[in-house]
């Protein structure tokens, strides 16, 4: 017997109250300052914020443009940035992917209807793209000596539209709607974004890790693999001969294939877990 339809969506409604939070936070703190003292909760953006007016936190891909551009950052920036990099390494730096991003719901939306609408086929460049963009663009700003890529990143552009509303950057918003709707599943996050490419390099030592325990009582249904971001990755755990742990940084640590595994197979756990597995 299924299980409960919230039992099997409970992590995709936890990412999208995450994602909504925050962009709540951006977006009310300042109003919420005056019962504060006149402390924000959250100023700032995506790519540099600061809570309650004191802690900072720092974009690691913005803080290695800005060294690549050769310009010398402030230590507040230092200190924002090692503070999200150490988040990241114990929860999966892809995480920001799926529980952060507000581009990631466009995304998500665009394959949603592209399932209903029966669209197939469509040609996705290959997944090392996002890495030869992500050294392009550490390159360009070298060259430029500015942030280019940050006059044109989508995820800032959508946030910074969802906050004040000016329309210039849902022109690009839209583009990857349709590129994601008529070309390529998952095209953007799954092959293109260097922004999550960074992430997925922080992710390769992170400790929070998608397990596959139970992966003896796989019946092969292929739920997993149809609602997986990165289904590439799911193989060699579920059907290898070796750990059972996904240790890619490329995964995102979304927990949807903990959501729809009517077999319970996988599970969150950390990467240093010993367990006896049999195939």
């Amino acid at each position: 017997m299924k299980r409960h339809v919230l039992l099997r969506q409970r992590f995709l409604l936890l990412r999208r109250l995450s994602q909504a939070g925050i962009l709540a936070l951006f977006i009310g703190s300042g109003a919420l300052s005056g019962y504060l003292g006149g402390v924000w909760l959250l100023k700032g953006n995506l790519s540099a914020s600061l809570v309650a007016d004191s802690v900072p936190l720092n974009d690691p891909f913005v803080l290695a443009q800005s060294l690549a551009a050769g310009h010398l950052p402030q230590l507040s920036a230092v200190i924002g940035a090692a503070i999200v990099i150490a988040f990241y390494l114990l929860v999966g730096g892809r995480s920001f992917c799926a529980w952060v991003c507000p581009l990631n719901v466009v995304t998500d939306s665009a394959l949603w209807l592209r399932r209903r609408a029966g669209i197939k086929g469509g040609h996705a460049p290959a997944k090392s793209l996002r890495l030869w963009l992500l050294g392009a663009v550490l390159l360009f700003s070298a060259i430029s000596g500015s942030l280019l890529w940050e006059l044109i990143n989508p995820v800032s552009l959508l946030q910074r539209e969802l906050i004040f509303g000016t329309g210039l950057g849902l022109v690009l918003v839209a583009a990857i709607f349709v590129y994601d709707l008529t070309i390529a599943q998952r095209g953007w996050c799954g092959h293109i974004c260097p922004m999550g490419a960074a992430y997925g390099l922080l992710g390769q030592g992170a400790l929070l890790r998608i397990r596959a325990d139970q992966r003896a009582a796989c019946d092969d249904c292929m739920d997993c693999f149809k609602v997986c971001p990165e289904p590439q990755l799911l193989k060699p755990v579920l059907k290898g001969e070796g750990t059972s742990i996904i240790r890619s940084g490329a995964c995102s640590n979304c927990g949807r294939c903990i959501d729809v595994c009517e077999q319970q197979v996988f599970r969150f756990g950390h990467r240093f877990e010993i367990r006896s597995q049999k195939s």
